[in-house]
């Protein structure tokens, strides 16, 4: 039988998603349309939720893979926040529904053993977002960071979810309109741009002598 890597196991999983729903879905199914046997899936996937985790790390991915554009780092922090969860969700955009499936199955009552993952999914998810934005606060200012980014990214993430609007642009004003109410109350201190030194410098005729 025919061996299958990790991405081609994911990536037909999902395919059959589409068709059948994340619920009925089977990892004998996974195997059967690739020609393999079980052990074949086994190698790369102890369970079926192994899969989610590892569609979200995908995302993780893309979302630093954006960060090494030069592009981002002349943006000012929040333009780079929301360009790094956009690019997140993006990454999830091509089975939307699927992913929402997947969601829903980990909030059903009885499903503690991955609810309590997932909260560290969560976690993982947005230190990269932090250190993809260059964010650099430190013992009580990083914990309020933390706590600010994680309400603004699992709202926008919440939004887009059932967000059909073209080009999610629904998801991008909430990002902004979150990210910007976050700006008003405790500034994020990531690594300091041009664009955010220009921000900050007073208007020509403003300025005051000592």
């Amino acid at each position: 039988m025919p061996g299958a890597d990790a991405d081609r196991i994911l990536d037909k999983a999902l395919e059959l998603a589409e068709a059948t729903g994340w619920e009925p879905l089977r990892l004998h199914q996974v195997a059967r349309a690739l020609g393999t046997g079980l052990d074949g899936i086994g190698r790369h996937y102890r369970e079926k939720e192994d899969l989610v985790e590892a569609w979200f790390d995908r995302a993780d991915r893309a979302m630093l893979a954006a960060a090494s554009g030069p592009e981002l780092q002349a943006m000012t922090r929040t333009e780079r926040l929301e360009q790094l969860i956009m690019a997140w969700l993006q990454a999830l955009a091509p089975h939307q529904r699927v992913t929402r499936e997947m969601i829903l199955n980990k909030c059903e009552p009885g499903h503690l053993h991955i609810q309590i993952p997932a909260v560290m999914r969560i976690s993982r998810t947005v230190q990269w977002i932090r250190e993809a934005a260059g964010c650099d606060a430190s013992y009580l200012r990083r914990a309020l960071e933390e706590v600010a980014l994680t309400s603004i990214y699992l709202a926008t993430f919440g939004t887009w979810l059932w967000d059909d609007s073209p080009g999610f642009e629904q998801t991008r004003r909430r990002l902004r309109g979150l990210l910007a109410g976050t700006e008003r109350i405790s500034p994020f201190r990531c690594g300091q741009t041009p664009s955010d030194a220009a921000a900050q410098r007073p208007p020509p005729g403003d300025q005051r002598s000592s």
